[in-house]
């Protein structure tokens, strides 16, 4: 008396999925130059100095900022202090805008 069920296509789904285990994926990992090397590397190379062998750079390599000129302190914000200066700012423009219409 035993009456075959059939399984819905749902439970099935859930199943299958449940015994899949994705893939790791593969990453290459190569060693990242540093800036100093980059910018030895873009003086060594003509190739470096043209692009597509078509469009002259050796007019913008000339004139790039060294790292140690384009180097920034990191600088911790103060929501507060920030938001009073930017405030302050604005309305000291907006003061000198009106006295100059007023003028």
């Amino acid at each position: 008396v035993d009456i075959p069920v059939i399984p819905d296509l749902e439970e099935v789904q859930e199943e299958d999925l449940a015994m899949q285990v994705a893939a790791p994926p593969s990453v290459q990992v190569n060693r990242v130059l540093t800036y100093h090397d980059l910018d030895k590397d873009l003086m060594k190379y003509a190739a470096f100095q043209t692009l597509d062998g078509e469009v002259d750079l050796k007019l913008l390599t000339k004139v790039l900022a060294p790292e140690h000129e384009l180097r920034e302190d990191d600088v911790c914000w103060d929501w507060d202090h920030l938001f009073t200066e930017v405030s302050s700012e604005l309305v000291t423009e907006w003061d000198v805008g009106q006295s100059e219409r007023e003028d």
